[in-house]
């Protein structure tokens, strides 16, 4: 089987192509990449979505990575043209052109988000924006021949006819998250208990709940270390909830390849509380990454994170401040804090990138050996 990871994504800051390639070579596929990053997150491809004036923006810088990728397909040897092209997150645009430069070959799209739920999340009012995202999103499945999806929620929203074409495929974490976790072995625990919270303070996050946390924890004289990472929509409202904390400590920005380590330095990884219809679907990268660093994970009771981590994680009603609360209380006991943080590594041994593979592996190449 010989995969191109193709697209104009960016492993750097969106890691989950670089799970699923490092999973199927893992598995034994021929993995090549042909990427060309667009150098727009999702928040800011949102902000362009709420802007319409600046969508030419988007149409220009996609148009010369587009010619940049074009070129370069031309240019591989026919004895390496790819069996499958794997089209990398957030790439509703980029499965058209591979469906034009490689038309005999299997086309699968990693769609981990569909454009109009996400833009409804960040406060896009329904309306023709979000009717023409909803657009978008079937377009670009109607242009893969396999659909993958990090849950069954957002598996069910994959229109009925290419229903039977999905594959759920968790998120993962790299390699790098698992090392930390080694690394940092002996750094968790001995004082008050840490937890950190990286993200983009999106709705989903619910990062308010976790001000409103750590300040009853505050009034009730619990002595908790926080990190914050990150910036976006809820951040003011964050910031002014925890100003005056002496024990919280807020970086806007950590470089990606510094990011395991932080976290590994820590007791607790907080999860998402937020209680929009999204955040009731998804199962976040920061929850599969914090379980890999080693911490402890605590997260909202959703379906879908349940399923997942069961008894790896320790679980809060959405939108609930003082469950939240609660539950860090209970946790800066040591021995229940070493008992969540083995579960938690239990957990984690399921979603290294070999594992997360075996759907699609199997989807993709029915005759290959099932995952033990």
């Amino acid at each position: 089987m010989r995969v191109l990871a193709f697209g104009t994504y960016d492993a750097r800051t969106h890691p989950r192509i670089q799970v699923l390639i490092d999973g199927l070579r893992e598995r034994g596929a021929d993995v090549r990449e042909l990427a060309e990053p667009l150098g727009l997150d999702t928040s800011q491809r949102v902000r362009i979505l709420r802007r319409p004036w600046l969508l030419p923006v988007l149409a220009a810088k996609l148009g010369r990575r587009w010619l940049s990728l074009a070129r370069r397909a031309r240019g591989l040897p026919r004895a390496e043209w790819p069996t499958h092209v794997l089209v990398g997150y957030l790439g509703h645009f980029d499965v058209l052109l591979a469906r034009l430069l490689f038309p005999s070959s299997t086309i699968v799209l990693d769609h981990l988000i569909f454009a109009a739920g996400t833009a409804r999340d960040r406060g896009v009012r329904t309306g023709l924006r979000t009717a023409l995202l909803d657009r978008l999103d079937r377009l670009a499945i109607g242009a893969a021949d396999v659909v993958v999806t990090d849950t069954a929620e957002h598996a069910a929203l994959v229109p009925a006819k290419r229903r039977n074409d999905a594959v759920v495929v968790p998120v993962g974490a790299t390699r790098a998250w698992f090392d930390a976790a080694t690394a940092a072995t002996a750094a968790p625990g001995g004082g008050p208990l840490s937890v950190v919270f990286f993200g983009l303070f999106t709705p989903l996050q619910g990062a308010p709940v976790i001000a409103e946390a750590l300040r009853l924890l505050a009034e009730r004289g619990v002595h908790v270390r926080a990190t914050l990472v990150g910036s976006g929509q809820d951040a003011a409202a964050v910031r002014a909830a925890v100003r005056g904390l002496p024990t919280v400590t807020w970086h806007d920005w950590v470089d990606a390849a510094e990011l395991p380590a932080l976290v590994a330095g820590h007791d607790v990884c907080l999860g998402i509380f937020g209680t929009t219809d999204k955040a009731r679907a998804v199962v976040p990268n920061k929850v599969y990454q914090g379980a890999a660093a080693g911490c402890a994970v605590v997260t909202s009771d959703t379906a879908p994170q349940r399923r997942a981590f069961g008894d790896g994680a320790t679980f809060v009603p959405p939108g609930d401040g003082p469950a939240l609360a609660d539950a860090l209380q209970k946790l800066a006991d040591g021995t229940e804090l070493a008992r969540a943080r083995a579960a938690s590594r239990t957990a984690a041994t399921r979603f290294t990138a070999s594992a997360i593979v075996a759907p699609l592996v199997q989807a993709l190449d029915p005759a290959a050996t099932p995952a033990r």
